[in-house]
């Protein structure tokens, strides 16, 4: 993966050298809790290190791979390389006064992916809408209405869409509910154009849309909207993103990944065809 590619070289290397971290601390029989007080730190810190989640600093991986017995140079200054790539400014931290940092997370992930599957309820996909359609969503709520803020979330939403058409971009299956077509974000008018782009991008080689008709359960997800992320390299593990009201989960633990990818394919067996799902939104858009 290019380390220029979109902001999420960085993520993928926070993954990488915390996934190095964690088997390197679990071949030496070391617990959490002893590597936390080794670099004068929480257990929950190492927790978020081998996550991936938080920024890494040089001292405190050097103290932990003595710690863990590494210590031939060449090793050493191999993972102490991937330090300075793991903090690097990703183009979302622009946006941080706009942004929880529970999304920049998924931003990252997101960036990274080389695969992402995701079912949705209410909403077009964050990587499908239009300005008006996202702006729309994000006014509704109601918990932003300063202009200056709603642009600046619209811009990121635009912003993020770029990686469907990257160099190295990732394929996309978004099973989205009919619901979500029916509700009017913005008005007829909007609703029209957004489905115009959704025409649009599934003309894309890496896009696969599919609509959950109106009628068909889709009770393979009773618990809501999710999302599975894959991703090019071996030694990440996959991870399901949960957005909540005011935060998300994030789970890599392989049998829950397996249960919500297993959810994805049926929701893909069970949904429209993408042939059938451009007829139901030309259909629909008739009769905005």
């Amino acid at each position: 993966m290019s380390m220029t590619q979109a902001g999420g070289g960085a993520t993928v290397r926070r993954l990488l050298l915390g996934s190095q971290l964690r088997r390197l601390r679990e071949a030496r029989g070391v617990s959490r809790e002893e590597a936390g007080y080794s670099i004068r730190a929480s257990e929950s810190k190492i927790s978020r290190m081998e996550l991936g989640r938080v920024g890494f600093k040089e001292r405190d991986v050097a103290d932990l791979l003595t710690l863990y017995g590494v210590e031939a140079e060449q090793e050493r200054a191999g993972v102490l390389g991937l330090v300075r790539d793991a903090n690097a400014t990703s183009w979302w931290h622009a946006y941080g006064d706009v942004l929880p940092g529970w999304f920049q997370t998924y931003l990252g992930l997101e960036e990274a992916a080389s695969d992402i599957r995701s079912y949705e309820v209410q909403f077009v996909h964050g990587l499908l809408q239009t300005a008006d359609y996202a702006r729309a969503v994000i006014t509704h709520g109601g918990h932003v209405t300063e202009p200056g803020e709603v642009e600046r979330r619209v811009d990121v939403r635009l912003r993020r869409q770029q990686v469907l058409t990257a160099e190295r971009a990732p394929r996309l299956l978004a099973v989205l509910d009919e619901a979500a077509l029916r509700r009017p974000w913005g008005g007829p008018e909007a609703m029209r154009a957004q489905i115009d782009r959704l025409l649009e991008l599934t003309e894309l080689p890496n896009v696969v849309l599919q609509v959950m008709p109106l009628g068909f359960g889709g009770l393979r997800a009773e618990g809501g909207a999710f999302s599975v992320l894959g991703f090019a390299e071996p030694e990440l593990a996959d991870v399901v993103y949960l957005e909540q009201f005011t935060t998300a989960l994030y789970l890599d633990k392989p049998a829950e990944v397996a249960e919500y990818a297993g959810a994805m394919d049926g929701l893909a067996a069970d949904g429209l065809s993408p042939e059938r799902t451009r007829e139901l939104l030309r259909s629909v858009r008739q009769e905005l």
